[in-house]
């Protein structure tokens, strides 16, 4: 790959990971241990949450969080189908039936007012698991208003949100449970690994149970469970990288902002944040309105500036789930539309501008 290209993602590792990795190494304690305890309550407390579970990803955080709800065979679980497939998949696993519930045009999120039509139709919901797509919070304000009146659990997907937050409070502490993932393209790695969040001592405990075996103690397994369990150096690289999290988002958020005043006056759409969201900008993702998208982003590819359509297919077309009978125009629109340009932290200034100005010379050339 030549000097010049300008990656979709780039994790930010550096000696201060290497540091603690070798003290875990060092250590002898490379599996599941007192790191990996350490790593579990720095989170829950940077998300104002009262427990932390880690697991080895963000899928497994989410099924073990279905698992510790209770969530089984004969419950109904609804929820967005623009996301990666893995939110839906942890439902199949839990045993459960998985819907679908069309998003917001400007948010690409739940649409609350869809969530409730369905309700007050008198659709039996179980659970609701909300996904904060891109770095963007959901309603969860109206979201645990209806979890409320219609007696229904609710988990956060904030795989792709650490650190976002609904007036000033952070994802991860809303809701029943919330399941974050460490992927090396998020806003914080662990290489591989994930979270579970969640304010019920109840919920925690079953959770850290299901992911070590259904271990009690000992040898004594209360239930059966998976291995799901986070490795020490794993969670060493999250230690550090929580801490330096900030920094990440700060780096984001200013990206973003360059970004949509280099984009102000084309015909792509910028990001939409409502009043009272903070974005994290895992993603910066544009609706191309006005122009073609992959011709789009074809041209982008040519001056070496990588791109991603997340997602190009929602979740109820994908062969696993295309059985069911789903109505989501807007996310099937949305699916044709989007395109996500480089925003991570690894990004100088110049390539910001490059990227900036290559989509706008573009789509003033496209018009």
């Amino acid at each position: 790959m030549s000097a010049d290209h300008i990656s979709i993602a780039a994790p930010q590792l550096g000696a201060a990971e290497r540091d603690r990795i070798a003290a875990v190494l060092e250590s002898g304690m490379i599996a599941d241990g007192p790191e990996v305890r350490g790593f579990e309550r720095e989170f829950a407390d940077y998300c104002e949450a009262d427990h932390g579970v880690a697991t080895s990803n963000g899928t497994t955080a989410l099924h073990a969080a279905l698992h510790a709800l209770g969530v089984g065979p004969g419950d109904r679980v609804l929820t967005t189908p623009f996301t990666f497939i893995a939110t839906a998949n942890a439902v199949a696993f839990a045993g459960a039936e998985v819907g679908f519930v069309d998003i917001d045009p400007r948010t690409y999120n739940i649409d609350p007012d869809a969530l409730e039509a369905r309700l007050r139709a008198g659709e039996r919901v179980d659970a609701v698991i909300a996904v904060h797509l891109y770095g963007l919070p959901a309603d969860m304000t109206r979201l645990a208003e209806l979890a409320a009146e219609y007696d229904f659990l609710l988990v956060e997907d904030a795989a792709q949100a650490h650190g976002a937050a609904v007036e000033g409070r952070r994802v991860g502490s809303f809701g029943d449970a919330a399941c974050f993932s460490f992927y090396p393209t998020k806003n914080m790695t662990t290489s591989e690994g994930g979270m579970i969040t969640t304010n019920r001592a109840d919920v925690a405990e079953r959770a850290a149970r299901f992911v070590d075996h259904g271990r009690v103690s000992g040898y004594e397994h209360a239930e059966v469970g998976h291995n799901f369990r986070m490795t020490s150096i794993a969670a060493a690289i999250g230690r550090v990288q929580l801490e330096r999290l900030p920094e990440f988002t700060r780096a984001r958020q200013a990206n973003a902002a360059a970004l949509t005043e280099y984009l102000e006056d084309s015909p792509v759409t910028t990001p939409h944040t409502p009043p009272g969201r903070t974005h994290v900008f895992h993603q910066y993702t544009v609706a191309c309105d006005g122009i073609e998208r992959d011709a789009l982003k074809s041209y982008l590819d040519a001056k070496g500036i990588a791109t991603g359509v997340y997602y190009p297919k929602p979740v109820h077309k994908q062969p696993a789930y295309e059985h069911l009978a789903v109505s989501a125009p807007v996310a099937e629109e949305a699916a044709t539309r989007v395109l996500s340009l480089p925003v991570h932290p690894g990004l100088s200034e110049a390539d910001v501008e490059r990227v900036g100005t290559a989509v706008a010379n573009y789509a003033e050339v496209a018009r």
